[in-house]
């Protein structure tokens, strides 16, 4: 059995952190076994590495090592590229095809984002997992597989199962032994070596003198948050790489390439995520449609008592909560002083109201000419959904992927929404 300190220079794995050292060597002790592995951490980690130790380490090793990526394919091909399909099974399926299952057979499947598989692609492989049996897309027939399925997610899978968007079952026989890569944030340690390293490689590659950091730039960089950990944390070195002429890069410096904080509302951790909350710039559209629906209402609703209170003395206190909820719990007694509430009285009074003429006809009705008040206009926001996603399909000539970036949603859910509307 190889060390720890081994492994690290056979797959290049910079960092001393115990908690790095503990996810290797949970590899390393797993890897001659055939348990199924789920690694879970942030995206960006570097989960890919521990399959391929695991994979290494195996006696697997001379056999297929294939890796997949279950967000990148869309749902409607998952299982054919999975599990394979016959001739004329779907439009276009000219030919058969062996899936991945097929193609590694006595050797190891990587699935990365296994949080993003359909319900029905997770039942599949539910089945291969505790058989090692599956049924190719358009096939009757059953045919066997020997493989090891190493699995990674930086979803909360506790949180899928309670939505109902991952399988419990497919859990615990994926989840045999879970190894857990902490963020970059936790491994403040490992931070500068990784800089060290992605400088030395990138002066390689572009033939330039390595970057170095002064003793404040270091601190800074340690400090920083990393939300996109160790891929973040390339791609800042290989743009001071590039873009620095000065070898030396001090803290002003390396602080206008650092990640900035930022207060976005989109911005929201899994943790502190709740369910009213949205996830999505559009979601949060449609609240604050329907939030100044409800606004309006309620300034209707106070309109008409205004209107139908003969004598007026009494109409904040009976009013106040409707009032707080208009105006802000701040409200205080000089914002609805007795002279600011006379004048809105008088900017809503309607003339004539109180004492009408004799010679009007009465009204049987007296309050027929707030009818158009009462009425609520209703916001189809369906309709205009409906209606950005038919001209965001024209405009890209059906093709989903460039329409689901421009709406702002992800492409299976371009998918599902085109399905639901009957697009």
């Amino acid at each position: 059995m190889e060390s720890t300190q081994a492994v690290k220079q056979r797959f290049e794995i910079i960092g001393n952190d115990a908690s790095l050292n503990r996810a290797i060597e949970k590899s390393i002790r797993v890897a001659p076994t055939d348990i199924s592995v789920l690694v879970t951490g942030e995206s960006g980690v570097g989960k890919e590495s521990l399959p391929k130790i695991i994979h290494a380490l195996s006696h697997r090793k001379h056999a297929k090592y294939i890796a997949v990526n279950c967000g990148a394919i869309p749902e409607g091909t998952i299982d054919s590229e999975l599990f394979g399909h016959e001739k004329g099974a779907f439009t276009g399926a000219n030919q058969a095809r062996d899936g991945y299952f097929k193609e590694a057979d006595g050797g190891t499947i990587f699935l990365d984002e296994v949080g993003e598989l359909p319900l029905t692609t997770q039942v599949r492989l539910l089945r291969v997992l505790e058989t090692g049996e599956f049924i190719k897309v358009g096939s009757s027939k059953v045919q066997k597989s020997n493989v090891r399925i190493v699995a990674a997610t930086n979803v909360n899978m506790i949180e899928a199962i309670k939505e109902n968007k991952f399988r419990e079952d497919l859990y615990y026989r994926l989840n045999t032994v879970e190894i857990h890569l902490s963020p970059l944030r936790e491994r403040r340690g490992d931070i500068h070596l990784l800089f060290r390293k992605f400088a030395s490689d990138f002066a390689l590659k572009y033939k330039m003198p390595t970057i170095r950091l002064s003793e404040k730039a270091i601190k800074a960089l340690e400090n920083c948050s990393w939300p996109g950990n160790i891929r973040q944390l390339k791609n800042v070195t290989e743009q001071i790489s590039v873009l620095e002429t000065e070898r030396e890069v001090d803290e002003a410096t390396l602080l206008h390439y650092l990640p900035k904080s930022s207060n976005l509302p989109s911005v929201i951790s899994e943790e502190k995520k709740g369910k009213s909350d949205f996830s999505n710039e559009r979601e949060i559209l449609y609240k604050v449609l329907f939030d100044m629906k409800n606004d309006l209402n309620d300034l209707k609703k106070l309109t008409l008592e205004l209107m139908e209170k003969e004598n007026d003395e009494t109409f904040k206190e009976d009013n106040i909560n409707l009032i707080k909820k208009v105006y802000g719990e701040t409200a205080t007694e000089k914002e609805f002083s007795d002279e600011s509430h006379e004048e809105q009285l008088e900017i809503l009074q309607f003339p004539n109201q109180k004492q009408p003429k004799e010679t009007e006809p009465k009204l049987e009705d007296p309050y027929d000419y707030a009818e158009d008040i009462e009425e609520e206009e209703t916001l189809s926001l369906q309709d205009k959904e409906v209606e950005l996603i038919k001209k965001s399909l024209d405009r890209h000539h059906g093709k989903r992927k460039p329409a689901a970036d421009e709406l702002g949603i992800s492409e299976r859910t371009l998918y599902r929404k085109i399905k639901q509307y009957d697009l």
